[in-house]
């Protein structure tokens, strides 16, 4: 019979799922429908653009990511489809070699015409792709990157025809990172054409000149970090509409590069008086990184628009309080002066240059990484007079005094950041500017110092991240925030904050503070609303602490763990009461568990973080605990994360306030969750038990009376649930199921409920793909709330699918009706045959026998002469296993000897507990052991008693030699003084070298394994003696 139909397909074939369930599965597979008309193909590791399903409807699609695959050859027709495309992204699919994580070589190649076929196209990005010539586009373009690329030279015919091109970015091209030997050639008049050009991005292009003749359209020219070391008129003649300039980074200042520097061949960056003289509209300036060590007021003389002003990484450490340059820049609203420090100098104080004064609209100022240790009213007078300042920033200025009431003579400043420096106590008062002298005079009569700190240290670091705003708010809506975060402060006395009624936020985290907080160091901020004191050394042992502040709504004491760590120290959170207006509180990370107040009392907190501490300890403390929380009779939002709890029983919830709308237990221990114990809290809307140990949804189901509308059991080791378990949970919207053991997704948990979901999550689970799986159905019914269901909910099983999108099935596991019909027609033929031979046995079962002997021993006389058959083994050994001398001589001498050490001449044995099958019988392995060997090797401790195995391999050895007319017996005898039977005496005289004696000396054993192979890889009838005997014949 011929094979199946389907046996010729490849067995690991991989169909889509199209040809299964057309028209139910989601549009645009392998990619992702995100909006109605934009698809999502980023990071699916394309080699090419995908090709999809005629009933898609492409036509709509105006936005298609392909950034981050390996698509290297885009040809002709592969947009054709797609013709409606606005907005497409090719980025990072074969990026130069240089920028590969691997260094792997890549070219893309991108056949004419390619981008013609949407005339539509509106953004195109080829960023970070190894292109060297610039791809015919269509005329509509108006966005263009082509960053990081291998694009060395531009010709005016580059961009030809592109007149609606605004936005056009070419950086990268040629830098440390994306190397090319040379610079960017850019012949004059090349961008000419492109007459609505408004920005135009070269930086990182090695460019050591302004590109000439650019369009006098250009809104926005970004020439940074190239090689360009002079700048005059004639560079920007042409670009009176320019409003946003930055040529910093040509000439830089390498002591503080964070990477690789070419030192400037000029003391600093050479500026003609009259360079920007003619920019009448230019709004923003960077000269950042350009070694400048003094500013020109000519510079800045003609522009009266200028608002924005990058200055950062200079040398003006002395030109800051002598300059004049800011007496014209009445417009100015940001003006960023950071790192413009003398090398190894830190001075004592730091004056602002009177023209400061001249800076009306001044809105934002940053100073950090200056180096100067005090900060005074003497430092800041000229500024106190700005109507519109808004910010100030001296981050990393190694301050160590502050004097904070300064910052009450300004009347409209709302944020000001001194975090990052070394303050530990108040600044003393200092005269006037004029009798203290300027900054350089301070250094010249010895207040300097050196800094150890190395520049690599000087880099701003982040900031904290912003924690979730249901239980801590930000600052950011508030009229005034101080930032003192990360300095040297032991101690707050309110000293420090005379003057300063008006503050709303304080931020004190990463500190030292280390004192008793008892409701005195911050009697002056009457004002205060929120206070971070993360991250420090607090004892709260008062009942008082921070009572003076009424308006108080936020309170950090987060990460305060190091009193709550000591044994034997009580601490007192009755404060937690007497502040009226509190409504966020965070006692995270501070390892309570004992000796603290038994209940927090508070009316008016919504928010609680208490994670990171030790409740499962607090509450097996009987009931000193147990209502803990039940005094918080307005709170919403509990977050009980990490706090080692294996259990929360319905007692336990029963504690809680029944206000509670948000309760997070993630990452805890529990294994076991009484699901119905949600009735006792009412108007519980989210619970978050990601991270947990639960291993199936059971014990009942979510019960009906609850407003639950969120529910998280993500990270957990859910392999079951309980068939209606989210039924009843009428009002629940999201859920997630990601990351746990579900091999399936059954519609019985949901009854009626699936349709009312707006979120079901149920990526990185190990999905069972077999065919007809049931669970695809329903995720299909309920496509438009499963994020990521094109590409990102994958199989687990069967092997061949594991990682693979639940969309593609393997043909062994889904076969079609003909293959089906075939393999039945194969099988019914094989029964038919089996029941005609035993109806034929039973006929004729005597005559057929006879037959089938016959023709057997007919076939080895015709078929096969003797001996041609290549034997399986060459010795089958034979020893007696019960006595553990000889099985460890045979296991660690004979078989090491003959096996490992021979090289190529080594022998294949048959030992017993190695090679015999299982399943056979015991005769039915020794007959096979005997004659699939060349030799039988017998192993002997003593000659004169053989029984059991031994006896028997040795008369199937003589059986051989009857019927085979071959000697196969070789005997070695590990007891040479043992008494001998006369079989073995008789050998020993007819045939001497089968009969082997085991030497005891180390001198004779060499020679003894040379006689083993010998006689064992040669017929015993060249081993007879021939005075006695012929020996047998093989004729």
């Amino acid at each position: 019979m011929g094979p199946c139909p389907g046996a010729l397909l490849p067995l690991l074939l991989l169909v889509r799922a199209t040809a299964l369930a057309p028209g139910s599965l989601p549009a645009f597979l392998p990619c992702e429908l995100e909006a109605p008309h934009k698809v999502n193909c980023a990071w699916l590791f394309l080699t090419s653009v995908p090709r999809f399903s005629a009933s898609d409807p492409q036509s709509n699609v105006t936005d298609l990511s392909l950034r981050c695959n390996r698509i290297r050859h885009l040809h002709r027709r592969d947009f054709v489809p797609l013709s409606g495309l606005k907005r497409l992204d090719l980025k990072w699919n074969c990026p130069p070699s240089s920028l590969s994580i691997m260094h792997w070589a890549c070219h893309m190649t991108i056949e004419p015409g390619t981008f013609l076929s949407m005339p539509a196209l509106e953004d195109l990005n080829l960023s970070y792709n190894n292109i060297t010539a610039v791809p015919a586009l269509p005329r509509s373009l108006r966005n263009l990157s082509l960053s990081h690329t291998n694009i060395l030279v531009i010709e005016p015919s580059s961009f030809g025809g592109l007149l609606a091109l605004r936005h056009l970015y070419m950086d990268g091209i040629c830098y440390y990172k994306n190397p090319c030997g040379r610079a960017v050639q850019m012949a004059p008049g090349a961008l000419l054409g492109l007459r609505n050009l408004t920005y135009l991005s070269l930086k990182y292009d090695n460019l050591t000149a302004v590109p000439r003749l650019l369009p006098p359209s250009l809104q926005t020219l970004l020439l940074s970090y190239n090689r360009i070391t002079s700048l005059g008129p004639k560079d920007l003649a042409n670009l009176t509409a320019l409003r946003v300039l930055d040529v910093g980074g040509n000439c830089r200042r390498c002591d503080h590069a964070p990477s690789p520097c070419v030192e400037c061949p000029y003391r600093s960056l050479r500026l003609h008086p009259d360079t920007f003289s003619h920019l009448r509209h230019l709004q923003g300036l960077v000269l950042s990184d350009s070694s400048l060590y003094t500013l020109e007021a000519q510079w800045f003389s003609r522009l009266k628009n200028l608002s924005v002003l990058d200055l950062s990484e200079n040398f003006l450490y002395e030109c800051i309080s002598k300059t004049t340059v800011f007496r014209n820049l009445t417009t100015l609203r940001k003006l960023n002066l950071s790192f413009n420090y003398r090398k190894g100098i830190s001075y004592a104080h730091l004056w602002l240059a009177e023209s400061f004064r001249s800076l009306t609209s001044l809105q934002q100022l940053d100073m950090t990484g200056i180096f100067f240790r005090s900060l005074d009213s003497g430092t800041l007078r000229p500024l106190t007079r700005l109507p519109a300042l808004r910010n100030l920033s001296f981050q990393m200025n190694f301050i160590n005094k502050a004097n904070l009431s300064l910052f009450q003579e300004f009347a409209h400043l709302s944020q000001v950041d001194l975090s990052n420096n070394r303050i530990s106590g108040m600044a003393g008062s200092v005269g006037s500017a004029g009798s203290a002298g300027s900054l350089a005079s301070a250094a010249g009569a010895g207040a300097e110092e050196e800094v150890w700190s190395s520049p690599r240290r000087l880099a701003p670091g982040p900031q904290d991240a912003p924690g979730s705003e249901e239980f801590m708010p930000s600052c950011k809506t508030l009229n005034f925030t101080l930032d003192l975060s990360q300095n040297n402060l032991v101690t707050v006395h309110s000293e420090m904050f005379a003057g300063l009624s008006h503050l709303q936020c304080l931020r004190l985290s990463h500190n030292s503070i280390s004192q008793a907080v008892n409701g005195s160091q911050f009697v002056p901020l009457t004002s205060l609303r929120v206070l971070d004191l993360a991250h420090n050394k607090l004892d709260l042992y008062h009942g008082s602490s921070f009572t003076e502040l009424p308006q108080l709504e936020a309170l950090d004491l987060s990460d305060n763990s190091e009193s709550f760590r000591m044994q034997g120290v009580g601490h007192n959170l009755s404060f937690v009461a007497r502040l009226p207006n509190l409504r966020y509180l965070s006692l995270a990370q501070n390892a309570i568990y004992s000796r603290v107040s038994p209940r927090l009392c508070s009316a008016s907190l919504l928010a609680l973080d208490f994670s990171g501490n030790s409740l499962n300890l607090m509450w097996k403390e009987g009931d000193l605990y147990l209502h803990f929380f039940r005094e918080l009779t307005q709170l919403l939002r509990l977050d009980l994360s990490r706090n080692h709890l294996h259990a929360f029983l319905p007692h336990t919830v029963g504690s809680l306030p029944k206000s509670l709308q948000l309760l997070r237990l993630r990452e805890n221990y529990l294994a076991y969750f009484n699901w119905s114990s949600l009735t006792l809290l009412p108007d519980l809307q989210v619970l978050d038990l990601a991270g947990n140990q639960l291993k199936g949804l059971t014990n009942g189901s979510l019960p009906a009376r609850t407003e639950l509308r969120k529910l998280d059991v993500s990270r957990n080791r859910i392999h079951f649930v309980d068939l209606g378990f989210f039924a009843l949970a009428t009002r629940l919207q999201e859920l997630n199921l990601s990351a746990n053991a579900l091999k399936t997704m059954e519609p019985s948990w949901f009854g009626s409920q699936a349709a009312a979901l707006r979120v079901l999550d149920v990526r990185s689970n190990p999905l069972h793909c077999a065919c007809g799986a049931a669970f695809v159905d329903f995720l299909l019914q309920v496509q438009e709330a499963v994020p990521g269901l094109s590409n990102q909910v994958t199989c687990g099983s069967p092997t061949q699918l594991r990682g693979r999108s639940i969309f593609e099935q393997d043909l062994r596991l889904c076969l079609d009706e003909a293959l089906s019909w075939a393999c039945f027609s194969a099988t019914l033929l094989l029964v038919l045959l089996v029941l005609a031979f035993t109806l034929l046995k039973q006929l004729c079962g005597w005559d057929l026998w006879y037959c089938f002997y016959l023709g057997l021993a007919w076939l080895p006389r015709r078929g096969r002469r003797p001996g041609v058959a290549a034997l399986d083994y060459d010795a089958f050994v034979v020893f007696n296993k019960s006595d553990g001398a000889v099985a460890d001589w045979v296991y660690n001498e004979l078989r090491v000897q003959l096996e490992e050490r021979r090289g190529r001449q080594a022998l294949h044995l048959c030992l017993e507990e190695r090679d015999w099958l299982p399943g056979k019988t015991l005769f039915e392995n020794l007959w096979a052991s005997v004659y699939s060997s060349r030799k039988t090797l017998f192993v002997l401790d003593r000659t004169d008693r053989v029984s059991g195995l031994l006896r028997a391999s040795f008369l199937l050895a003589q059986q051989r030699l009857l019927e085979d007319q071959k000697d196969v017996v070789v005997l070695v005898i590990l007891n040479p003084n043992a008494h001998s039977s006369r079989y073995v005496r008789l050998r020993q005289r007819l045939c001497r070298q089968s009969v082997l004696l085991w030497p005891h000396q180390p001198s004779g054993q060499g020679l003894f394994w040379a006689q083993l192979g010998m006689a064992l890889t040669r017929d015993n009838r060249h081993f007879y003696n021939r005075n006695f005997c012929r020996g047998p014949t093989t004729a």
